[in-house]
């Protein structure tokens, strides 16, 4: 039996498309969580504080909450908020000084960089939200200020450990995509 060409070439593109759809990362969507929120900070961290947190809630106010030490361990928690925590990251985030902001705000990196995200389910869709801090040229206005500062304080009560594997999506999807064009690299004479 002979392979005609056009069915090699509907085999190979099919076995290409396949490994592609294999290679897409695991999105988990649970129906019940009302935010996902990430902040990083690549630059001087305050002792005691992490440079990386992702934190997720549900309605039901079960939290996940993910932590860079700066000894370079990953905390994984989960656990339930108390309602007066509850009560105030939902007040946070949703402020219309918070919720006016959304999209993406970038800049320009050159030492140091802070960086915010915030994923918030609607009905068919995500209000999401990306700011980048580079150089402290583009600040965080006081809306997203203060969620920071409540992800940067919290402190899991009573909470246990998990997996990643278990919750993978603790921090929002998308984010800020670093560029680094050839023109911005001196190194490279003329």
């Amino acid at each position: 039996m002979r392979l005609s060409r056009k069915s090699l070439i509907a085999a190979s593109v099919f076995l290409l498309c396949a490994s592609c759809v294999a290679q897409e990362p695991y999105h988990f969507s649970d129906p019940t969580v009302i935010a996902r929120l990430s902040y990083d900070n690549f630059g001087l961290v305050a002792p005691g504080k992490p440079a990386h947190v992702c934190f997720a809630v549900s309605h039901n106010r079960d939290y996940w909450i993910e932590r860079l030490q700066q000894n370079g361990q990953t905390e994984r928690l989960k656990g339930v908020l108390s309602k007066e925590e509850f009560n105030t990251l939902r007040q946070l985030l949703s402020a219309g000084e918070f919720r006016a902001l959304g999209g993406s705000h970038g800049g320009v990196i050159r030492r140091e960089v802070e960086s915010f995200g915030a994923e918030i389910p609607l009905d068919h869709s995500s209000w999401r939200l990306h700011w980048l801090n580079g150089d402290d040229e583009n600040p965080f206005p006081e809306s997203v200020s203060k969620v920071v500062g409540w992800l940067r304080r919290f402190q899991p009560t009573h909470g246990e450990s998990f997996d990643h594997i278990d919750y993978p999506d603790v921090c929002p999807t998308g984010g800020l995509r670093q560029l680094r064009p050839s023109v911005a690299d001196n190194s490279q004479g003329f």
